[in-house]
């Protein structure tokens, strides 16, 4: 999904010169197509995120347009008082960029890993938060974050994330995209566990389920249309995500929910309320942090789901 934003990023900056980049020592070569033709609105503020947060703020102040990028702790968490202060209480267009989020850097440890920054970003006042699925729903969302004018986390993976549509999916902010019409029980899920939720939802089916699949990459605003609408539709929401199961996405859904007159019942699977280390892979820490298709079935199952 990196080549992606830098792809994309790069086409539209040849278009629009508001667009700036500001990034923080990582992916020098990436953004290469990007300095060839643009080389005065993409900075390198070096391993000084804080200050990359403020440059950026300060930028659009000035009429820019700008997004800063580095690995997701280090764009969240770190500069979390200047994001706050700068660019969310200023209510500025700035695109927070956290590359390589979830576990997608698991041989790096805790360090690397983001499972808290769906949660910062969501206790924000002015702060919108889209979580693409993969590289073809980050293109077709990317421009529409930047005509928002508003201050946006992007959170994205990092290489090699499949496809999870068949064909170009129509995509609009804020509201939530049915991959599958279901029935019962939907599957809501956020970012780029969505083919896990598409294995789940193969899992369910073969189950005798008719189970509805949902990209819900916009946490922030959410689809509280379509929420609204679930309950009556369904008896059971499972929510999916590769962030702490608590202050994320799953606990939006739970929050939002929790205020309306009826509500079908809510499961969220995320990552357990604990440090994930040790683990060579993605895959591997999935499996450490329970969250496969047999574990979820498993905890579906003495819920009575199934």
């Amino acid at each position: 999904m990196r080549n992606a934003f830098a792809r994309v990023l790069t086409e539209l900056a040849k278009d629009d010169q508001r667009l700036l980049l500001f990034y923080a020592d990582i992916g020098n070569r990436l953004f290469n197509p990007l300095k060839e033709f643009a080389s005065d609105r993409t900075i390198n503020a070096g391993i000084a995120e804080a200050n990359m947060a403020s440059m950026a703020a300060g930028s659009a102040m000035m009429g820019h347009k700008p997004f800063i990028y580095t690995i997701t702790p280090f764009t969240t968490a770190r500069n979390f008082e200047q994001i706050k202060i700068d660019i969310a209480y200023q209510n500025q267009p700035v695109i927070i960029v956290g590359t390589g989020s979830g576990l997608s850097y698991a041989n790096l440890g805790p360090t690397h890993h983001s499972f808290e920054d769906i949660a910062l970003m969501r206790s924000l006042p002015n702060m919108n938060i889209v979580c693409p699925a993969d590289a073809q729903e980050l293109e077709i969302l990317m421009p529409q974050l930047i005509e928002l004018n508003q201050p946006c986390y992007f959170r994205i993976g990092k290489k090699n994330e499949p496809s999870v549509h068949d064909a170009e999916p129509a995509l609009k902010f804020g509201k939530a995209h049915t991959m599958v019409a279901g029935e019962k029980v939907a599957i809501l899920a956020t970012g780029t566990i969505m083919p896990l939720a598409q294995a789940l939802h193969s899992h369910l089916t073969a189950l005798g389920l008719n189970p509805e699949l949902v990209s819900f990459h916009t946490v922030k605003p959410l689809d509280t249309v379509y929420l609204n609408q679930s309950t009556e539709r369904f008896d059971h929401l499972i929510t999916l995500e590769e962030h702490n199961v608590n202050g994320g996405f799953g606990s939006a859904v739970l929050e939002y929910l929790s205020e309306q007159a009826q509500q079908p019942r809510v499961h969220r699977f995320g990552i357990p309320d604990r440090f994930i280390d040790q683990v060579h892979s993605p895959e591997d820490a999935r499996v450490k942090a329970r969250l496969t298709v047999a574990d979820i079935a498993q905890t579906l199952a003495k819920r009575g789901v199934l």
